[in-house]
């Protein structure tokens, strides 16, 4: 990154380094994944950082690190990454009451916010790349899937493949799905209403698989980037506030 750059906001994933900048057409952010330490920034670009993977020694500055107390979600416990007070707290602010968050990520995060923006509580599990590169490692004849978020095999989104790869693939994102909806349906038995926000690389892949559960007075939202677009919200361009983190 030259310091004649737009001004960024970075995220450090477990996988991927995730960057943002102001969009002065929407008045919101445009985003961008990389792998990890690509596009290593100037001082000069960057507004704030915030990490839940791994820091490189040396390369950001401190000073511009966001941490979980600059967050104001709620009764936060100290164990909770970064990524999930982000997220959950804009998505808080955008269902204005309850939520559950899916981030499906490296790991899938379910993050629940009361309507008073209080963390609640959550699971993890697995992502679904996760998953498949655990088949693949633990067994001796199921492949390594190059990019398991790519459909392999021919035609991977029937219920029933009889390809291997496809059959892997649809099963880990199809129990994926399953856990995200038995959460979700655990808390409204629970709690009552409350709505649904997925996010993270894999969320487009869940909610084809979860618009059917969805019945009449279901909020259940696609909301790509949550976290990262929760950091451009609380550090702020000075030069230009985006009117809105949706992108």
């Amino acid at each position: 990154m030259k310091a004649s750059d737009p001004p960024r906001w970075l995220l450090i994933g477990n996988s991927r380094w995730h960057w943002a900048w102001p969009d002065p057409g929407s008045g919101g952010v445009r985003v961008e994944h990389h792998p990890l330490g690509a596009h290593q920034p100037e001082a000069g670009a960057l507004l704030a950082w915030a990490a839940a993977g791994a820091v490189p020694e040396g390369v950001l500055p401190l000073a511009l690190r966001l941490g979980p107390a600059a967050v104001p979600l709620q009764d936060q416990p100290p164990w909770l990454g970064i990524d999930r007070a982000l997220a959950g707290w804009l998505a808080w602010r955008l269902a204005g009451g309850p939520v559950l968050v899916a981030d499906a990520g490296t790991v899938l995060s379910l993050t629940w916010v009361d309507g008073a923006g209080v963390f609640r509580g959550g699971r993890l599990m697995a992502g679904v790349a996760l998953q498949l590169r655990a088949m693949a490692a633990g067994t001796l004849a199921l492949p390594a899937l190059a990019d398991p978020r790519e459909a392999a095999g021919p035609d991977p989104d029937l219920p029933w493949p009889r390809g291997t790869e496809a059959a892997m693939r649809i099963g880990v994102v199809q129990g994926v799905a399953a856990a995200v909806l038995e959460a979700w349906q655990d808390l409204r038995r629970r709690e009552g209403p409350c709505a649904l926000m997925l996010t993270g690389g894999d969320g487009p892949a869940l909610m084809e698989r979860l618009s059917h559960a969805c019945t009449p007075g279901d909020v259940a939202a696609l909301e790509p980037d949550l976290a990262l677009r929760a950091l451009a919200e609380l550090r702020p361009c000075p030069q230009a506030r985006p009117r809105s983190v949706r992108i």
